[in-house]
């Protein structure tokens, strides 16, 4: 009995040894190809050209969220209850909010390709 977990105990110290050399070999390979596909993002951002980003149907209400909000700024801290009061669609205020929310954290901007779309 003793003789095994002492093969066992080679064998986990052989698999941590060889699992840690071949780690750092692996990883510039995966990280190369996450940000070897960037592509270019709007520079700057208004209404039209986020709601062209978003997408999905949401493009059609430029021009009221354009006359009544006016600002861009002013659209990424607009809540639901006003979207609603302009007659948007439930569908596309949850797109707009959750956009939104996504672009003031950084983690979404509309891109240079969705705006010729």
């Amino acid at each position: 009995m003793g003789m095994a977990w002492l093969q066992i105990q080679r064998i986990i110290t052989k698999g941590g040894v060889n699992l840690s050399s071949t780690l750092p070999h692996s990883m510039p390979c995966c990280s190369y190809r996450f940000f070897s596909k960037s592509s270019p993002y709007v520079a700057k951002v208004g209404i039209p050209e986020f709601l062209n980003g978003i997408g999905k149907g949401v493009e059609s209400h430029v021009p009221k969220l354009e006359s009544e909000i006016g600002d861009f700024q002013k659209l990424l801290v607009t809540r639901t209850l006003k979207l609603k009061k302009l007659g948007i669609p439930c569908k596309h205020r949850k797109l707009i909010l959750k956009y939104t929310h996504k672009y003031r954290l950084g983690l979404w901007r509309p891109r240079v390709e969705s705006i010729k779309a």
